[in-house]
């Protein structure tokens, strides 16, 4: 028998990733900068959800610098794949993993002299000579050396032979609203340190400043390559950001119904019977619930089946939840029905399921779980298997 995962028929409740859409995004995001910046591809946490390899590989295709990655598994696993290009794992590095950095050709981000003294021993030990990134914090209050502090780290750096400063780096922690006051507070700080550099002509190749939301409405900001994530798949960072013509949702969440059930007046519905039939009623259930990552609620939402909108009612199961289809007699066995995307003329957002979630679109976008199987469309794909 054969049991390989990418040979098993598809579960009744999958995400879908318009490789077409990712595509046709980048096109528009690379079309929308001047030629002279370069954009490094964000694809922690399997691209948001939607499949790092994949992303990665079209990202580059399409003219991406690199990939930004969070964790050395992750990076690992596109190298394991055959990503050859630069991989900068942001974050902090643990002493353990720094020869793997070095071994893998993994561009670092440095924040601590603890961190620059041990990585350039192992480089010198490999007669490598590894290019880092130094992060400037410059009012985020996370990673990274303060903005006032910055140049006895930078001078250390220069000093070690086995060490390229490739970059300079920091990270608004609000790019996206109307008020971009902190957002140009945070930018006069990096200039600070990017002039101090200057003066002691120290020449930095990159200099990066911008995620998603710095890129559409912070142009002043974008130096030498912008830092884009949730954009590529589609999603704006906030309602009120600069829109891109075009730019489209890449990740649908489906199901297919796999029960229908009649209701007399006064029947109830799922656990602790939130919901009872006010009238004869046709319900549909699908085979996904909160242990896929759908928001657990109650008497709330809805799914689109034939393009219409069935509400969901009672409350969410871990496999299972309940909708409304009494006014969709043509709905059937097997019928494909569809969580968070478009089906005909309707829609439902990331946004939509935010707020039934009381969060925001990049926890959602994330926490779609593996056994949600992904269906990549309108593209090669390619299944990888995870180094954990």
């Amino acid at each position: 028998m054969n049991l390989i995962a990418a040979n098993f028929p598809l579960r009744p409740a999958w995400t879908e990733i318009d490789l077409g859409k990712l595509r046709r995004n980048l096109q528009l995001i690379r079309a929308d900068l001047p030629r002279a910046v370069k954009f490094l591809a964000v694809v922690k946490d399997e691209a948001y959800g939607h499949g790092a390899f994949d992303v990665a590989r079209i990202a580059i295709e399409e003219g991406a610098w690199g990939c930004g990655l969070s964790t050395l598994e992750e990076a690992l696993t596109l190298r394991e794949a055959g990503i050859t290009a630069p991989l900068l794992l942001l974050g902090e590095r643990q002493e353990a993993e720094l020869p793997w950095c070095v071994e893998h050709d993994l561009t670092v981000c440095v924040n601590e002299p603890h961190t620059i003294r041990k990585l350039a021993r192992v480089a010198a030990a490999r007669n490598k000579r590894v290019p880092v990134h130094l992060k400037i914090h410059t009012g985020m209050s996370r990673y990274g050396v303060r903005w006032d502090e910055a140049l006895p780290l930078v001078a250390q750096i220069v000093a070690e032979n086995a060490l390229q400063l490739e970059g300079v780096m920091t990270h608004f922690s609000q790019s996206d609203e109307v008020d971009k006051s902190f957002a140009n507070l945070q930018l006069a700080r990096f200039h600070e340190v990017l002039t101090a550099l200057a003066a002691r002509k120290i020449s930095v190749p990159l200099r990066h400043a911008c995620n998603s939301g710095g890129f559409l409405d912070l142009p002043h900001a974008h130096f030498d390559m912008v830092r884009t994530g949730i954009l590529m798949f589609g999603i704006f960072p906030s309602t009120v950001c600069r829109q891109i013509p075009g730019i489209e949702p890449v990740m649908s969440v489906k199901a297919k119904i796999a029960s229908l059930q009649k209701l007399k007046p006064g029947e109830v519905v799922g656990y602790g019977m939130r919901y009872t039939a006010p009238s004869e009623r046709r319900i549909a259930v699908l085979p996904i619930g909160y242990g896929d990552g759908f928001p657990r609620v109650r008497n709330t939402g809805c799914a689109l089946i034939h393009g219409k909108r069935a509400p969901l009612i009672g409350g969410i199961a871990m496999d299972a939840l309940m909708v409304d289809v009494t006014a969709i007699p043509e709905a059937q066995l097997w019928d494909e029905a569809v969580l968070m995307g478009r089906q005909g003329n309707d829609e439902i957002t990331v946004h939509d399921i935010a707020k039934l979630k009381n969060s925001v679109s990049y926890d959602v976008l994330t926490n779609w779980r593996l056994r949600l199987r992904r269906k990549a469309v309108n593209g090669d794909t390619r299944f990888i298997r995870a180094l954990i």
